[in-house]
């Protein structure tokens, strides 16, 4: 972190495999952070009290409630955001199992199944509605997010 002799400091992120110079004050959470300084707008800025996981990202591969964590907090550790995951084969797992309804809760859900993934491959149904319990889906598409993430998990699919 660099004093830049005014409230604001600079901070080097690494956000989706590249390093980033931010300049934010120490009260910055990271969702604010990644919005408006780095314009990535993936993560949505909704109830701002860490209920509804709009705002998740992965920060050292755990899913974090941007909105919960300042950005102070994110130094020296990787963060992945949706921007990181556009293309993947979760994302087509999703689109394919019509589980993004509107899509302002889908790139929460997206990075949830890749931590589940990543972390527990053979979760079952419990797990999977464990992990998934901290995102909401305005549209109840409950139904199809379940299925696609069993699909991600049953194949494999990373």
């Amino acid at each position: 972190m660099i004093s830049n002799g005014s409230s604001k400091s600079v901070l080097r992120l690494h956000v989706n495999g590249e390093s980033k110079d931010v300049m934010v004050r120490s009260a910055d959470t990271l969702l604010h952070t990644l919005r408006e300084q780095l314009g990535l707008s993936g993560a949505k800025n909704a109830c701002e009290n860490g209920d509804c996981g709009a705002c998740t990202v992965l920060v050292n591969g755990e899913p974090m409630h941007s909105c919960l964590c300042l950005t102070v907090e994110a130094i020296n550790q990787p963060i992945t955001t949706i921007e990181g995951l556009m293309g993947s084969p979760i994302e087509q797992t999703f689109v394919e199992k019509w589980a993004i309804q509107c899509g302002y809760c889908t790139p929460g859900f997206i990075l949830n199944c890749h931590a589940l993934a990543t972390k527990h491959p053979d979760a079952d149904d419990e797990v999977i509605e464990e992990w998934m319990a901290s995102n909401l889906c305005r549209c109840t598409g409950y139904q199809e997010i379940k299925d696609a993430v069993k699909t991600v998990l049953k194949e494999g699919i990373l």
